[in-house]
């Protein structure tokens, strides 16, 4: 991809809805192009700030039950069999129907309002997808190590200059999990760190990069495309595990990481 041909894709790749090939080709250029990472980075920042408070609207306890029962009783109304009022034949009842259709037209405002907030995934949602993209992406391509290597005293000072933190990198070889490289990779709007480990033929990527200030969030584990993700985030630091390994092995491997 070329730098017009970047710009004019991020907001799509942005919503997760370009096709893999592009998106793999958009990634590769944010890698190599500074100008295109800054203006990717400018819009995931501007993105942000729109969905912070106090932008954000936090709809109202007990509104989509609410929205449930007025589309019920909507609903009921539309259905009620009456000879009365205009086309008799038809059995309809206009008074009944045009209250229906107001009460519908009120719930249809009022998803609009608020339908987007409950539409929009979550962050953790979000990074889900953007982790097993990079999960998948690194084995297709081939590019799942830049530095080959089973000593964390050689992975570790691979990173120097190449980010702005410094990963903590060891071996689990005693617990069956042995450290086999690294490299760098893209996501959440920044260069970060992925180690790769294996579990026999199953290669693991953790994924590694500093946390917002006094966050602290505990193990969380998803599945996302018939792969196993744990998420947590501790000491200043965001951890993200993927890998098609079963899910009893891998929290294990998370537990190693974690001690």
């Amino acid at each position: 991809m070329i730098c017009r041909e970047v710009l004019n894709f991020i907001d799509s790749y942005m919503d997760h809805e370009l096709d893999l090939v592009r998106q793999l080709e958009l990634e590769q250029h944010l890698k190599e192009c500074s100008s295109c990472s800054r203006a990717y980075a400018e819009r995931r920042s501007l993105q942000a700030a729109i969905k912070s408070a106090p932008l954000a609207f936090e709809a109202p306890a007990g509104l989509e039950q609410d929205v449930r029962r007025a589309l019920r009783r909507a609903a009921g109304t539309n259905t009620s069999a009456s000879a009365k009022g205009f086309f008799p034949r038809l059995g309809w009842n206009w008074t009944g129907w045009f209250a229906g259709a107001m009460s519908a037209t009120a719930v249809a405002v009022a998803l609009i309002g608020v339908g987007p907030r409950f539409l929009q995934p979550s962050l953790d949602d979000r990074l889900a997808q953007e982790v097993t993209s990079g999960h998948v992406r690194s084995l297709i391509t081939n590019h799942l190590i830049d530095v080959v290597s089973t000593n964390q005293h050689v992975v570790k000072p691979w990173f120097n200059g190449r980010l702005d933190f410094s990963p903590s990198v060891r071996d689990f070889s005693d617990h069956g999990f042995p450290l086999t490289g690294g490299r760098l990779d893209y996501l959440a709007g920044r260069p970060v760190a992925a180690l790769v480990y294996h579990r026999a033929a199953h290669p693991i990527n953790l994924f590694t990069w500093p946390s917002p200030p006094g966050e602290d969030l505990k193990e969380k584990m998803l599945s996302r495309q018939g792969y196993h993700l744990i998420r947590w985030s501790h000491g200043g630091m965001t951890y993200w595990v993927v890998s098609d390994l079963n899910e009893n092995e891998l929290k294990d491997f998370a537990e190693l990481v974690q001690k």
